[in-house]
């Protein structure tokens, strides 16, 4: 099962979410707003990770990550749906952090 690190407040996490939803996708949602060892956790990946070096230089967050079952993880949620055959069913909104739609 996929498990996804993201927040109700951001755009791209409800598109992500809805779309798994939509998609018939089992998933585990961690939101990151919502308890103190949520954002922990998500911080201890966040902040030892290769992949969210572009995200920490733009003071970006790095929402809705994707950890699949066997440790990779991908920002890329739509790229991430095209490969497990899902479909993306609300527009993404970009976040204004960065407008390109990673929070």
């Amino acid at each position: 099962m996929v498990k996804v690190y993201g927040s109700p407040l951001c755009p791209d996490c409800r598109a992500c979410k809805a779309s798994l939803d939509a998609s018939g996708i089992t998933y585990d949602f961690v939101d990151v707003t919502g308890s103190m060892p949520n954002l922990k956790a998500f911080l201890a990946i966040r902040d030892n990770n290769s992949l969210f070096d572009e995200v920490r230089a733009n003071h970006s967050v790095g929402i809705p990550c994707l950890v699949n079952e066997d440790g990779s993880m991908t920002l890329d949620w739509e790229g991430w749906m095209k490969a497990h055959n899902g479909k993306i069913v609300q527009p993404v909104e970009a976040c204004s952090l960065d407008h390109k739609g990673n929070c």
